[in-house]
């Protein structure tokens, strides 16, 4: 958990990520009707401009100063509002309850990935859905992106464990062709994962 590095890694004016959503959270957010949305490391704002331009009520949370700031250009740009706070995940804590928080590429060491994941599952309303997408043990095969630390990367069952009080919907482990700005280009092995509050 660095600021610096990801200061550091967003410091050009290029969105490091680009600024096209990530797909799977566009498949999410096509089916539901609006309603107040979180985003866990939130990065440069590229999910979050496009979840609030969809009519979402977005927040977002990162340590990155310089992120936020990119973040929320590109809300300006875009004509939209956002809610983003610097944070660290594993402090982070709200008074609202949410319809959905999205994880996407939220890795977090062991020491303080299941505390926060659960944290997150409490934060959400009755019927709210998390949705993560992340990197899984085969990315370390590839070159697109990601954690180059096997205890970095996520596993359906480790998901399953940190998750257990919400009701699971989908777990799949999947290759794709990853096209996210400079950060993220090629075939990377992700994992979607799915699951409701009951």
């Amino acid at each position: 958990m660095n600021p610096q590095f990801w200061n550091e890694k967003y410091q050009q004016d290029d969105y490091h990520y680009g600024l096209k959503p990530n797909r799977f959270l566009e498949l999410m957010l096509e089916s539901r009707p609006p309603g107040r949305l979180l985003f866990v490391a939130e990065g440069e704002g590229r999910n979050a401009v496009y979840a609030a331009k969809l009519g979402w009520e977005v927040y977002a949370l990162d340590q990155s100063e310089r992120a936020r700031e990119k973040a929320l250009a590109l809300a300006e740009q875009e004509g939209v509002e956002i809610d983003y706070q610097i944070a660290d995940a594993s402090s982070f804590s709200s008074n609202q309850k949410f319809d959905a928080i999205a994880l996407i590429y939220a890795h977090f060491p062991p020491a303080i990935r299941a505390a926060i994941h659960q944290n997150m599952a409490q934060m959400l309303k009755p019927v709210g859905e998390l949705w993560l997408e992340a990197f899984a043990p085969g990315q370390l095969e590839f070159q697109s992106g990601g954690p180059k630390s096997l205890e970095m990367l996520y596993t359906p069952e480790l998901l399953q464990e940190d998750f257990k009080d919400l009701q699971i919907r989908q777990a799949e482990v999947k290759r794709y062709e990853l096209d996210e700005g400079p950060g993220h280009q090629g075939i990377g092995e992700v994992i979607r994962f799915r699951a409701v509050k009951m």
